[in-house]
């Protein structure tokens, strides 16, 4: 019985790892075009509040950092439609306010697990709504990808080509959100913005063209994230920083291979 709930978790923490993955790798390559690779490191500490309310009162960390972050995210596109300042300001201005408010909620005991992530408390429901998600957000990048490529080239261009760049930033920001608050049991959320730039990063220094870029980005974090949780069930450290290792190696090796 023991076994049976070992392989369970290790097929649970697999499956919701490479979908998360994949999905952040491929948001990742927008990200970085758009120079804003920072923002997904950022944007993980918004969710910061609602997780160490998770905590304390017992309940689904995911939902905990998924209203956080829809909240946070809210007050960034509302300052943004308002003021001349840029995502990059904004984010840090609602990045900080929420670290100091979940550091004020958080039980010091539970820091280590909402930091890094621990996988070990991945169940069936976690896999389901990740999956879920996970497909439904690819579709919608796909779908919005040409549209953002083309609102970070000029605005101008964007609104003649009558694009509504405010509803898609939108949009662009609540992926980043779902996503974060998708990766928080995995990588927690000082390490979530890795998953989304190493592996575009890394991508981008062997891709020829946008559609090697973004796949790639795609195929890197889930090669990262299959080698990270099997490097946990092997040696028994933290799945989020094995992960994080492993896709930054091979962002090294790509780096080598373009020299």
């Amino acid at each position: 019985m023991t076994t049976l709930m070992i392989d369970s978790q290790f097929f649970y923490s697999l499956i919701t790892s490479v979908f998360i993955g994949g999905v952040a790798g491929y948001l990742g390559s927008l990200m970085v075009t758009k120079r804003m690779a920072l923002v997904g490191d950022a944007v993980g500490h918004i969710a910061l509040p609602g997780v160490a309310l998770a905590v304390v009162y017992n309940f689904n960390i995911i939902l905990g950092a998924f209203i956080s972050l829809m909240i946070g995210i809210l007050v960034i596109w509302l300052f943004k439609t308002g003021t001349n300042l840029h995502t990059e300001a904004l984010t840090g201005i609602v990045f900080a306010a929420s670290i100091a408010i979940a550091f004020l909620l958080l039980p010091s005991g539970d820091l280590e697990t909402v930091l890094i992530g621990d996988i070990t408390k991945i169940n069936a429901a976690d896999v389901v709504i990740s999956v879920f998600f996970s497909i439904i957000i690819f579709l919608i990048l796909k779908k919005i990808f040409p549209k953002m490529i083309l609102a970070t080239l000029s605005d101008d261009l964007a609104l003649s080509q009558k694009i509504n760049v405010k509803k898609y930033d939108l949009i662009y920001l609540v992926i980043i959100g779902v996503i974060v608050a998708l990766g928080i049991k995995i990588l927690g959320s000082l390490l979530i913005g890795a998953l989304v730039v190493i592996p575009a990063s890394a991508s981008r220094n062997v891709s020829r063209n946008m559609f090697e870029y973004s796949y790639g980005g795609m195929l890197i974090g889930i090669i990262s994230c299959i080698l990270g949780v099997a490097l946990f069930s092997i040696i028994g450290f933290p799945a989020g920083p094995l992960i994080v290792l492993v896709s930054a190696i091979i962002f090294l090796i790509t780096f080598l291979l373009k020299k």
